[in-house]
């Protein structure tokens, strides 16, 4: 009996230009998610179905939050690890969430009783996690930097199967029938989910530094088809797993660096954080360590658009159920090392109303 929060609808929200406090923290005048995290947010996610946020952090917390059509949040729900949470997804339906932590667990929290079960168990922090929903079976998926992937049925505490990685899980993402794993030493390894699922191909890494993050895209009848790839050099791969002609259709393009604007000058190269791809227009965002996010059309391969700096890097970014909303998380992300912590500034979510800017541009004629 879940309750249905209904959809940001596009010409009642944002009828004030920005909710919570507006300065340098906030320079896009964004909404403003209450109460966020304590430490260093790792992921944030929206509800498949319904405008609820999740977000893991560093401070072993994993929070719900209910996101309002007036783009209000009301906090709902949090449940706790004995360790810093690296990752959080939704199952299926809606109503649970997995959470993946450095104490070697993932945990099923189910949102109606508020109660949370240990579901999958590594040797060593589990870095990803996913729900797999395929129409014979459905399980929880958990990448660890123990170089294993491991496949959950929640209801037994032992893996049904587990396969061995090159290296250790960096980044991870699942769309039926496609997972992709990027590890350490610029591995990335595709399998396919179907029946049982099993390694399906190893690909050379097309960028040069160490993966940070990555997202499958969907073709125009909405099947998995490539995946964009983000590094620590500021640098994005776009690759199709099957391209009819790889030279052309596969490509790499700068982002997340500062501006150059006289001969001489040094440019700053920051990580590339997270990428996510708008759930209906396929275009695509990206975050980075420079404190700003940008859009991105893939198939004119042209920027849509970039925001200003925040004040600190941007760690995590997501577009909601109906591509409405796009939120993304300030906080440090330790890229710099500890010296440049402040414990001073603070970590913020914040959400914007993004239904024209996500689409691409008409082609001029």
């Amino acid at each position: 009996n879940r309750v249905n929060l209904g959809v940001w609808g596009v010409s009642k929200m944002f009828q004030q230009q920005s909710f919570g406090s507006v300065g340098t923290h906030n320079p896009m005048k964004d909404f403003e998610v209450q109460q966020p995290p304590d430490d260093s947010i790792s992921k944030i996610a929206f509800s498949p179905n319904a405008n609820y946020l999740i977000a893991s952090s560093w401070d072993n917390n994993v929070r719900c939050w209910e996101v309002q059509d007036s783009g209000t949040t009301i906090p709902k729900a949090q449940q706790t690890h004995s360790a810093p949470v690296l990752d959080c997804c939704w199952h299926a339906d809606g109503t649970k969430v997995l959470t993946a932590s450095c104490d070697k667990t993932c945990k099923l929290w189910d949102l109606q009783s508020n109660q949370a079960i240990d579901i999958a168990q590594h040797d060593a922090p589990i870095k990803s996690v996913h729900w797999v929903q395929a129409p014979s079976y459905s399980c929880a998926v958990t990448g660890s930097w123990d170089k294993t992937l491991k496949f959950w049925d929640t209801r037994t505490p032992s893996p049904v199967l587990t396969l061995q990685l090159p290296e250790r899980c960096y980044c991870m993402d699942v769309m039926y029938p496609m997972a992709i794993v990027g590890t350490a030493s610029r591995g990335l390894v595709v399998y396919q989910l179907e029946n049982t699922p099993s390694e399906f191909k190893r690909i050379e890494s097309p960028l040069k530094y160490q993966h940070r993050c990555i997202s499958i895209f969907r073709d125009k009848q909405n099947q998995p088809t490539g995946f964009a790839l983000g590094s620590i050099e500021g640098r994005v791969a776009i690759q199709y797993i099957n391209p009819p002609n790889p030279t052309k259709d596969n490509f790499t393009f700068k982002c997340h660096r500062s501006n150059v604007t006289q001969a001489g000058q040094t440019q700053d190269i920051f990580p590339v954080n997270d990428i996510a791809f708008h759930p209906s227009h396929g275009t695509l965002a990206t975050v980075g360590s420079d404190g700003r996010f940008s859009f991105w059309d893939k198939d004119a391969r042209t920027k849509l658009k970039t925001s200003e700096a925040m004040e600190q890097p941007i760690t995590s970014c997501a577009f909601n159920f109906n591509g409405n909303i796009f939120a993304y998380s300030v906080s440090y992300d330790w890229s710099k090392g500890h010296e440049h912590y402040n414990p001073q500034k603070k970590n913020y979510i914040f959400m914007r109303q993004v239904t024209e800017e996500m689409k691409a541009k008409a082609k001029k004629r």
